[in-house]
């Protein structure tokens, strides 16, 4: 639990910078490179918190990856999270309006119930819905670990840049995908400067720690428990079960 908090609230990270492949710069990762972007963080999380680290998780090596790879496990691991905390944000948010959790003409899943919280939407759906979505994560993740060898990876580990997720490229059978990059699946964003880009990264991070800590209370307020000022919207919507065992609906090993 420490180790998550000094995840959330560690002043360092650099998150993901499309679309070219990052070199392998084995500095990268290096506490200085910590640092420094804690320091050049000009928001108001980063400047007040600057390098923060008090369990010293900077200096440790996991796994053998030793120092500076474990720092860009760190790092990705971070960033990663931010990002799920965000989309998970949000998805509570619309899930609570009445365009997603009322009547649908066209139900969409065998067992839907309108008016529900939305961890009850996630129980509602099908085991093999459920298997779907976790199958369609894990090929997601598969693919951003380099297990597509697209060409000029360098994993965060090994002085890749962390939050890096690689364009993907292949066929569907005989129907090739092309080039489906996912920070720009259509093209739409301009090109950026490095300082835009730098000034991105920052954004990124910030959010992400914010909507970490929003996604928690949100949870946290649906249990039962008084988080301000969540504990003052009435109509809050109100979970008895547990989250942290995403298949209870289905089956239990206890």
């Amino acid at each position: 639990a420490k180790l998550l908090v000094a995840l959330a609230l560690c002043g360092t990270a650099s998150a993901y910078v499309a679309p070219a492949a990052p070199k392998a710069v084995g500095a990268l990762n290096s506490k200085a490179e910590l640092e420094a972007l804690a320091e050049g963080n000009g928001d108001f999380l980063g400047s007040t918190l600057g390098f923060w680290d008090p369990l010293g998780i900077s200096d440790q090596d996991f796994w053998n990856l030793g120092n500076e790879g474990t720092i860009g496990y760190l790092r990705h691991a971070e960033i990663k999270h931010g990002r799920v905390a965000m989309a998970g944000f949000l998805g509570f948010l619309a899930q609570c309006t009445p365009i997603v959790s009322g009547e649908h003409a066209l139900p969409p899943y065998r067992g839907y119930v309108a008016g529900v919280t939305p961890q009850e939407q996630w129980d509602n759906i099908p085991l093999i819905g459920k298997l779907q979505i976790f199958t369609f994560v894990g090929m997601l993740e598969s693919y951003g670990e380099g297990a597509g060898q697209p060409d000029g990876y360098v994993h965060y580990t090994k002085g890749g840049l962390p939050g890096y997720f690689p364009p993907i490229e292949g066929r569907i059978g005989p129907f090739p995908i092309g080039n489906l990059n996912l920070y720009k699946p259509f093209d739409i964003f301009p090109e950026q400067s490095e300082d835009e880009k730098a000034r991105g990264r920052q954004v990124e991070i910030n959010n992400g720690r914010l909507a970490m800590l929003g996604l928690i209370s949100l949870l946290t307020e649906s249990n039962g428990l008084i988080v301000p000022p969540l504990d003052g919207i009435e109509g809050f919507p109100k979970y008895a079960g547990n989250v942290m065992i995403p298949f209870s609906a289905d089956f239990s090993l206890y």
